[in-house]
C-alpha cells in the first residue's frame, strides 16, 4: 500500500527534477577554460555554429530512373532486381523475372513518370529492357503538382538549444503558426513563367472581380450566387429568391446591373477584357404575356411604382462566343423582366448559358462530350471535299418511322421521330397491296417510308462533335438482306415477282470512353439493315396486307475487366510504414 507521505515525497522529487531540467535548458553551455588534450579537427570559432546546426535529411530523390526499391544489398547485385545498378549483363542471364517490373513516384499525383523494367530472354545473352513512360492517375481526387517539396519526406524537427530558443519561441509560440518558409508564394510558382493561358473545358469563366455567376439551387430551392459558369459547359438552372416590394431596389440579384457590370477575361489571368452586352430585353406582364422591347441596350433598374416593383430580373441567358484557341471574344446576355406586388414574397428565376465557336453554326448538343441517355443522335451529310453538314431539320437527322393511330403505311408518310440515345425503339404500320400496284413505285414508296426523304450519311461519335472535325463522325454502314427460301427463288424464275423492303433495323454500337471514374458514351459503329421480301403478282381483285417495321437497338461493346485483374503488381513485404515513402 502506498501511503500519503510517500506520494508527497514522489511529487516533490518529480517537481525538483523538472525544475533542474528547465534550468539546464535555459543556461548557456559550459565551456572549458583550458584546451582539451586532444586537438579539434576544426577551428574553435566554428564549433558553436556547427553544434547549433539542426539535423536534416538529404533532399528526397524524385527521379524514378534512379529509384530501385528492391536494391537491398550494398555494392552487390540483388537477385531478380532489374533496376539494381550493380547488376551487369551476365547477372541478367541468371534472372527468371523482374521482382519489381515498375517503379513509380507518389501515387497521389495526377501525372507522373514511371520506370518499366522487363527481360529480353530472346537476346544472347539476355538483356534488361528499360522504358520511361507517363502514367496518368484516373482518380478525380489527385494532386496536380507538388509545390512544397519538403512534404515528400520526413524531416527531423529542429531541437531547441540555448542559441535558437528565442527564435523557435517566436515562430511556434503563438496560437497559430505556419511551417512553410516565408519566401514561398503560390503566385510566383516557377512553372508559371512560360505557361500559355487559355480556357479549357470546365474551367470557371473569370471576370475582373471573380467569376461569371450562374445562380443555382444548392441544397434547397433557394438561389446561391456562388456557382461559377464553366467554360463550354451549357447549363440551365432554376431557383427561388426572396423578394419584397419594399426592398426590391436594394437587392442586387434582381437588377440587370448585377449580371452585366463585370467584364469577362478573354483568357485566364490576362488584362484583356470582354464586356457583356445586352442582346435583348423581354418584359413579362403579371398574366404571363411577353413583349420584346426595342431599346434593348438600355439598362432598366428595379423601380417601385403603385405598390408594384417593376423591372426585376426573372431570367438571364448568356451566350459566349469563343475561338478554337480557347479565347472568349464576345459575351451577350438576354433578360426577362417582370413585376411583383405586395402579396409576393419570392420569385422564381431561370438562368442559362451557351457557348458557340466563332464562324460555326450553333447546333444543339446531345452531351458534352459523351452522349446523354434520352438525347437525339446527331447526324449529318458530307458533301464532296468538305466537312460535315449537320441540319437541324428532323428529316435530315437519324429518325425512324413514327407509328400512327390508323396504322396505315400510306397515311403515315412523313411522320418521323428522332432516335434517342440508349432507347431501344420499334414502330411500324401495315401496307395493303392490290393487284393494280406496280413494283418499282411501291419499292420507292416503302424506302422513303422506312428511311425518310434524306437518310443521313454520318453520325457524331460524341454528343459535342464539331462539324469541322470529320474524324469525329462515324459513317453509317448499309446492309441489305432478302428474306426468301430456296423454293421461293425457284418460283421467282417461273413467275413475275418483285422485291419490296419491309423493315429497317438500325444497330448503334457504343462504348465507354475515358476515365473509369467518369466514363463517356461514344458511338463507334452504326449499321442500317434493310430487309426485303418477295412479292408475287396478285390475281385481279385480290389484296394482301403486310407489316412494315422500323427498329433501333443500342449495343454496349465496352470490354469488361477480366476477373482478378490488377492494374499494377504489388509487393507483399513486411517493411516499416515509411521505409519507401513516398515511393511505391
Amino acid at each position: 500500500m502506498v501511503t500519503a507521505p510517500l506520494l508527497r515525497a514522489a511529487a516533490m522529487a518529480a517537481a525538483l527534477m523538472l525544475g533542474t531540467f528547465l534550468l539546464l535548458l535555459l543556461l548557456p553551455p559550459l565551456r572549458a577554460e583550458e584546451p582539451s588534450e586532444e586537438p579539434s579537427e576544426e577551428p574553435a570559432d566554428t564549433l558553436p555554429e556547427t553544434r547549433a546546426r539542426p539535423r536534416s535529411r538529404p533532399a528526397p530523390v524524385t527521379d524514378v530512373a534512379r529509384l530501385c526499391v528492391c536494391d537491398l544489398l550494398v555494392a552487390e547485385c540483388d537477385t531478380n532486381c532489374c533496376c539494381d545498378p550493380d547488376c551487369a549483363t551476365a547477372d541478367f542471364s541468371l534472372f527468371t523475372t523482374c521482382s519489381v517490373p515498375i517503379v513509380t513516384g507518389d501515387g497521389h499525383l495526377c501525372s507522373q513518370k514511371a520506370a518499366v523494367y522487363a527481360l529480353d530472354v530472346d537476346a544472347n545473352p539476355p538483356e534488361r529492357i528499360f522504358e520511361l513512360i507517363d502514367q496518368v492517375n484516373p482518380s478525380v481526387f489527385c494532386i496536380h503538382s507538388t509545390n512544397y517539396k519538403q512534404a515528400l519526406s520526413f524531416s527531423f524537427p529542429e531541437m531547441p538549444t540555448s542559441e535558437n530558443f528565442d527564435e523557435l519561441l517566436k515562430r511556434f509560440g503563438s496560437a497559430a503558426f505556419r511551417a512553410e518558409p516565408d519566401d514561398w508564394n503560390m503566385d510566383t510558382h516557377p512553372s508559371d513563367a512560360n505557361e500559355t493561358y487559355r480556357y479549357e473545358y470546365g474551367v470557371p469563366v473569370q471576370t475582373a472581380d471573380a467569376f461569371l455567376r450562374l445562380p443555382s439551387p444548392v441544397v434547397s430551392s433557394w438561389c446561391s450566387d456562388a456557382n461559377p459558369a464553366g467554360f463550354l459547359v451549357n447549363q440551365a438552372t432554376k431557383c427561388t429568391r426572396l423578394v419584397s416590394v419594399e426592398k426590391c431596389v436594394n437587392i442586387e440579384a434582381v437588377s440587370m446591373l448585377f449580371y452585366v457590370n463585370s467584364s469577362i477575361l478573354a483568357v485566364p489571368k490576362s488584362s484583356q477584357m470582354v464586356n457583356i452586352t445586352v442582346q435583348s430585353v423581354v418584359v413579362q406582364s403579371q398574366n404571363g404575356t411577353r413583349t420584346l422591347l426595342n431599346g434593348s441596350d438600355v439598362l432598366r433598374l428595379p423601380v417601385i411604382l403603385d405598390e408594384l416593383c417593376i423591372n426585376i430580373v426573372l431570367g438571364v441567358s448568356y451566350h459566349i462566343t469563343y475561338t478554337d484557341a480557347g479565347e472568349i471574344i464576345e459575351a451577350a446576355a438576354s433578360f426577362v423582366l417582370g413585376a411583383i406586388n405586395k402579396e409576393a414574397f419570392s420569385i422564381q428565376q431561370s438562368f442559362e448559358i451557351s457557348f458557340t465557336q466563332v464562324n460555326t453554326q450553333p447546333v444543339p448538343l446531345s452531351g458534352n462530350p459523351g452522349y446523354v441517355v434520352g438525347l437525339p443522335i446527331r447526324a449529318g451529310f458530307r458533301p464532296q471535299g468538305s466537312g460535315i453538314i449537320q441540319n437541324t431539320n428532323k428529316y435530315n437527322q437519324l429518325t425512324i418511322l413514327q407509328s400512327t393511330s390508323s396504322q396505315d403505311c400510306l397515311a403515315a408518310q412523313g411522320a418521323r421521330m428522332p432516335v434517342l440515345f440508349g432507347y431501344n425503339m420499334i414502330s411500324g404500320c401495315t401496307l395493303r397491296i392490290t393487284a393494280a400496284m406496280q413494283c418499282q413505285p411501291l419499292t420507292r414508296t416503302l424506302l422513303d417510308l422506312l428511311k425518310g426523304q434524306n437518310f443521313p450519311e454520318y453520325v457524331a461519335s460524341f454528343g459535342n462533335s464539331q462539324a469541322q472535325d470529320v474524324l469525329d463522325w462515324v459513317p453509317i454502314i448499309h446492309l441489305h438482306i432478302s428474306e426468301q427460301s430456296d423454293n421461293d427463288r425457284i418460283s421467282n424464275a417461273l413467275q413475275s415477282s418483285c422485291q419490296i423492303p419491309v423493315s429497317l433495323e438500325i444497330e448503334v454500337k457504343w462504348t465507354k470512353y475515358g476515365s473509369l471514374v467518369n466514363p463517356q458514351a461514344r458511338i463507334v459503329n452504326v449499321t442500317a439493315t434493310i430487309a426485303t421480301i418477295t412479292l408475287k403478282q396478285l390475281p385481279s381483285g385480290r389484296e394482301r396486307t403486310i407489316p412494315v417495321t422500323s427498329s433501333v437497338v443500342f449495343t454496349d461493346i465496352s470490354s469488361p475487366a477480366e476477373p482478378g485483374y490488377k492494374a499494377w503488381p504489388t509487393i507483399n513485404a513486411k517493411l516499416p510504414f515509411d521505409f519507401f515513402f513516398p515511393f511505391v
